[in-house]
């Protein structure tokens, strides 16, 4: 069936822009192989529309991003803000875009390539095999708690970390409805020895789960499951947490893929669903033509499963890019300093994917 979408693409800041369009031109590829309608508009957000509009995320751009079908936005931040209050920030656009789209389960699949195990600092026998979903809250917890504030004059600062019940209830929804799918279990992160929030927190996933007989249950403190991600990251399958958990955990996982340049991302259950890779801007390397896109086809491939319900072209990308992995493409994150690896640049990595889809690779799961 033929897919209509329209897709606003904010590239942002830093590698924002390059990995972006390796992704949309990935998005083009699947489009005119299928047949698809996929139309694509740009719009300016961080450190970008802070020059140009004077706001991290000018009206203009919340508008159209409510207008469309998915966004995509690649990266924001920029050193030459730093000295701005955090409210004025390019980070502030992307909290605020998160906020204004209302999507509060963020998907972030941590999967051990073959053929990349190497690069991991773990040993290879840790990594291999490990495929984890974790599924973070991301509209509460101390990034949007009230009250906040730096006190300057009184040399504090102060944040709040808040949930209700029915907040914890909807994103654990998700997760146990994403484990059915899966391997059926679910881990759910906390700190519920100290926090009455976690005590909260761990008191309604306990109870939804009565909901699931099906999928197993356990409960991890945070710094356990931060050990336990680099001993056994193969012992996990969906990972649910609240949103400050969520982002530092999940990034630690990179390092089973190797990198933090594999990681796509999704944003569920708003207006418009909203997919970033996990990567940040990374200014020191913007321009080069040295970053690494995958993460961002990956996350391209996740707006095609979620927003166009075009699975089989979503495992189609994920099979290119196994495929341009097991052939040796590498970025040089991916490289990691080996001089015997040819290091290519971020348009050659992405053109071997769209080579290996315009050759009509059988669409199947990548994993």
């Amino acid at each position: 069936m033929t897919k209509k979408l329209k897709i606003l693409i904010l590239g942002g800041d830093g590698i924002g822009p390059e990995v972006t369009a390796e992704a949309v031109q990935t998005l083009r590829v699947v489009a005119d192989l299928g047949g698809h309608d996929f139309r694509f508009e740009e719009k300016p957000i961080g450190g970008v529309a802070i020059k140009a509009k004077g706001s991290p995320l000018p009206d203009e751009t919340i508008q159209a991003a409510l207008g469309s079908d998915a966004v995509l936005l690649g990266a924001v931040g920029s050193n030459e803000f730093n000295a701005l209050p955090p409210s004025q920030r390019p980070e502030a656009g992307l909290l605020k875009i998160r906020a204004e789209l209302g999507g509060f389960a963020n998907l972030r699949p941590s999967f051990a390539w073959p053929g990349l195990t190497g690069n991991s600092p773990l040993r290879p026998e840790v990594v291999e095999g490990a495929d984890i979903l974790f599924v973070r809250e991301l509209l509460g917890g101390l990034y949007f708690g009230r009250p906040r504030e730096w006190d300057k004059d009184n040399n504090a600062a102060w944040n709040t970390m808040r949930y209700t019940r029915d907040e914890v209830t909807r994103v654990a929804r998700v997760a146990f409805e994403l484990a059915r799918k899966r391997r059926k279990r679910v881990t759910s992160v906390d700190k519920a020895n100290v926090l009455e929030v976690s005590q909260l927190w761990r008191a309604t996933v306990t109870e939804l789960a009565q909901q699931y007989p099906d999928v197993q249950l356990e409960h991890q403190y945070v710094d356990a499951m931060a050990m336990h991600l680099m001993n056994v990251p193969k012992n996990f399958d969906v990972v649910l947490t609240e949103n400050l958990f969520g982002d530092i955990l999940s990034d630690e996982a990179g390092v089973i893929t190797g990198s933090l340049g594999m990681l796509p991302s999704a944003t569920l259950g708003g207006k418009v669903n909203l997919y970033e890779p996990v990567h940040g801007s990374a200014p020191d390397i913007a321009g080069k033509g040295i970053a690494n896109p995958l993460g961002a086809v990956l996350t391209a491939a996740m707006l095609l499963r979620y927003s166009a319900g075009l699975e089989e072209e979503a495992a189609a990308v994920e099979a290119a890019v196994k495929q341009v992995i097991a052939d040796g493409a590498r970025t040089a994150d991916l490289a990691r300093g080996d001089k015997s690896v040819k290091v290519l640049s971020t348009q050659e990595v992405g053109g071997q994917v769209r080579n290996v889809l315009a050759a009509r690779t059988p669409a199947h799961a990548a994993r």
